[in-house]
């Protein structure tokens, strides 16, 4: 879900098909193709939710093929280019802006009330809009959360999960502390590139990564709020004595495997990275719980990127009132109901309550109001498929090979650039 949500690559094998003639949104034979991604929705949910839309549809056949994420964006812009597209399609968030550009997709602006759009949060709305339209409605979502040893905090001496910065600081050290005779103890693991923590960090300094003008975007990574973020991220770094390279992100090595060692006290991580970990070593599953990334504000979470998925209509589908009937259907309680109690944020609905039955999805329900999105922009792809700026910009700072301002500046040039396309 998170690689969804950031960095999505994508390719093609043939495209879906639809009935052919007008949509009259009703049966006669016709076939609505939807195309939903691989883990995005449990099996449970699809069949139910594909039989309760065929009895609702007679006539109609749902025809559902689940795709892979490697290679989907050059599967679907050959798909939704083509005289028959799928009707329904799963798009990462940070996808969305690029297809609505190119004017592949329905702009279903008018259809937003109907898809619950008074629930949506904030950030997932943003990151179907373009061009002031909505081009879809959100899926599912997840977002980082600070997973920790419950047992490690009891014996420091932690009576309580840190809600503010500096109360997360004083875990660290405490949990340094009383681990101190264990040299491959790691109170904190932080990669050295994990840009999406530190969009935690610039954010909760009232910063961001980029800023809008009109159509255009620059970079905002030589602001005082974002330096300041990136500056939180090395006190954690120095503080922690995390032994985490300083050149990789989260996945090199995966962190859920280093957390899995039993060597590591917190990590900052996705609900799939615990559950990850726990499989590896099932002792830690009575072990383990999750707290909200703390603020420096008390009284507050910090915000948070929310990686997931949109759900679109192609511009090209012969089925668009059956395709809008489907979402409907799916963005109803029942269904987003179902997304949560599977771990999921839920698209469409701010009931969390089935999500928050565990410490997990306690804190994913917490700190998902205040989630964010990166900037709205088809040239945002660029930014993490290429060399990304926000990554250098980490190793530089974290190694000494560059002070906050050379760093921040750099980057800031190469993101300007990367964002002008």
């Amino acid at each position: 879900m998170a690689a969804g949500a950031a960095a999505l690559a994508v390719a093609v094998a043939g495209c879906g098909t639809s009935s052919s003639g007008s949509d009259s949104g009703s049966g006669d034979g016709k076939t609505l193709t939807v195309w939903l991604m691989d883990g995005s929705a449990p099996a449970a949910l699809t069949d139910a939710l594909h039989k309760e839309f065929q009895d609702a549809h007679p006539g109609v056949t749902v025809k559902y093929e689940v795709q892979k994420w490697g290679g989907i964006q050059e599967k679907l812009t050959t798909a939704l280019t083509s005289n028959t597209p799928p009707d329904v399609i799963e798009l990462g968030n940070t996808q969305t802006a690029k297809f609505a550009a190119e004017e592949t997709l329905e702009d279903l602006s008018g259809d937003v009330s109907a898809l619950g759009g008074d629930q949506w949060l904030a950030g997932l709305k943003d990151s179907l809009t373009w061009d002031g339209k909505s081009y879809g409605m959100p899926f599912y979502a997840s977002n980082r959360t600070v997973i920790y040893r419950t047992d490690l905090f009891e014996a420091a001496g932690i009576t309580a999960a840190p809600t503010t910065r500096d109360e997360w600081v004083a875990a660290i050290e405490k949990l340094k502390a009383a681990n101190a005779a264990d040299p491959d103890f790691q109170a904190l693991y932080l990669p050295g590139q994990s840009w999406y923590a530190l969009l935690s960090f610039i954010w909760d300094e009232g910063g961001d990564v980029a800023k809008q003008d009109g159509s255009a975007w620059t970079g905002a990574l030589d602001t005082p709020q974002a330096k300041a973020g990136l500056d939180f991220y090395k006190k954690l770094v120095d503080v922690s004595g995390t032994k985490a390279p300083k050149d990789t992100d989260e996945a090199t090595p995966q962190q859920m495997e280093v957390f899995g060692t039993g060597k590591v006290g917190m990590m900052i991580g996705l609900p799939w990275e615990l559950a990850g970990a726990v499989k590896a070593n099932p002792d830690l599953a009575s072990k383990t719980a999750a707290f909200p990334i703390p603020s420096k504000t008390a009284g507050k979470t910090a915000p948070v990127f929310l990686g997931g998925s949109n759900l679109a209509i192609p511009a090209g589908s012969q089925n668009t009132d059956l395709a809008k009937d489907y979402l409907k259907l799916l963005s109803s309680k029942k269904y987003q109901d179902m997304l949560a109690e599977g771990g999921s944020v839920p698209g469409t609905s701010t009931d969390t309550a089935k999500l928050a039955t565990n410490p997990v999805g306690k804190a994913l329900a917490e700190s998902a109001p205040n989630g964010k999105v990166t900037p709205t922009t088809p040239t945002w792809a660029a930014v993490e498929a290429g060399q990304n700026p926000l990554k250098d910009m980490l190793t530089a700072y974290l190694t000494g090979a560059k002070s906050l301002d050379q760093a921040t500046g750099d980057a800031n040039a190469a993101l300007t650039k990367t964002l002008a396309g």
